[in-house]
């Protein structure tokens, strides 16, 4: 028997483990062959604090610290700049508040991006407020911490069945089972499908597809220095990396959980939307992929345990804000299973709770 039982090895499920396991032995169960195989091995990458609605906000600010703990060295400088044409601009002011973005010039636009279309662009915003998160590093900090408590991390291990008895949660995989007072739902696009499992409460969680293709560098000169851009409305964006450019369509079509791949019109759609903005088109395509990313019906994320069925603990619903939640969440998944005041504000505890949906 373990204390605490896992379901999920991404950003969530492993940045959880690092915490808990200071409170006993955790076990880690993902049923890919690696961790952080789906939507947090697919992930932008970038940390903007104004990013999602105010509890996430709250969310991202609390992480920060870990973020710039100097010993983990994730964080390296990326702009971020919202770009509009003449019929986004109400689109175009809505995301400059939402995202507290400063207003430039055309030309202050063309000097971070060369290659915009200056005939296209009517409004543009930055902040250098934004970093680049190194995901994998990050993912590395949380399993190190994790496995120095002696925590287990199981691939392979795909939940089948999840049986209460008594006060203990039997979890059954495909080749074991492990047996513990407490389960952590983190199972991302499953998570609805492991509440269902263990008879939990029926809270609604939508998986969204979303593409990522990776083009060649639109110039011979380095793109290390160009922000990350994004469409108003939040109708594509595009970021450099490793001296290539990767773009999104930005697209949210709901779709069952299932490995996602990239769709080839949605792509086409969403590089059309970039190219209007650019003097250079895309003459093809290196490499593309998708993930999902899941939300509850309220875009907050969910966590704490169930209203209905005792050490069922949820921890679900990151959708695009996995990674620059992950160390304030954890931290509190950790507070509440230890029954330890919550260093968040009450407020957001509570709207972060599964008992808000009752």
């Amino acid at each position: 028997m373990v204390e605490i039982i896992i379901i999920g090895g991404g950003i969530a499920g492993i940045s959880a483990a690092a915490h808990l396991s200071s409170l006993g032995e955790v076990v880690v169960l993902e049923a890919e062959e690696v961790i952080g195989y789906h939507a947090t091995g697919r992930s932008a990458a970038i940390y903007v604090g104004s990013y999602g609605n105010l509890t996430i906000n709250e969310l991202n600010t609390a992480s920060l610290p870990f973020f710039s703990e100097p010993s983990h060295q994730l964080l390296s400088r990326r702009d971020f700049m919202l770009l509009a044409n003449k019929n986004q601009k109400l689109a175009f002011e809505k995301d400059i508040k939402s995202l507290d973005l400063n207003e430039i010039s055309i030309e202050m636009a063309l000097g971070k991006v060369p290659i915009l279309n200056s005939s296209a662009l009517a409004f543009a915003a930055v902040t250098s407020e934004t970093r680049d998160i190194d995901t994998n590093q990050m993912l590395q900090v949380y399993v190190k911490e994790a496995k120095r408590n002696k925590s287990k991390i199981i691939t392979n291990a795909k939940v089948t069945q999840i049986i209460k008895t008594g006060s203990l949660w039997r979890v059954v995989t495909q080749t074991d089972e492990y047996i513990a007072p407490i389960v952590v739902n983190a199972a991302g696009a499953w998570v609805k499908k492991v509440a269902e499992l263990a008879g939990a409460s029926c809270i609604d969680f939508q998986p969204y597809r979303r593409s990522v293709v990776r083009i060649p560098a639109p110039v011979e000169d380095d793109l290390s220095d160009w922000p990350m851009m994004i469409g108003a409305g939040e109708s594509w964006w595009a970021k450099p990396d490793a001296g290539k450019l990767m773009v999104s369509p930005s697209e949210e079509y709901p779709m069952e959980p299932h490995d996602a791949w990239a769709d080839d019109l949605v792509i086409a759609e969403g590089l059309a939307r970039y190219e209007e903005m650019m003097t250079i088109p895309v003459t093809h395509v290196e490499n593309s992929w998708a993930g999902l990313r899941t939300f509850a019906h309220d875009r907050s994320l969910v966590g704490g345990f169930d209203s209905l069925i005792k050490g069922f603990f949820w921890l679900g619903g990151q959708g695009g804000y996995g990674f620059q939640t992950a160390p304030a969440v954890s931290e509190l998944a950790k507070q509440i299973i230890n029954g330890e005041r919550t260093t968040l504000d009450s407020v957001v505890v509570s709207e972060l709770s599964p008992g808000r949906f009752i």
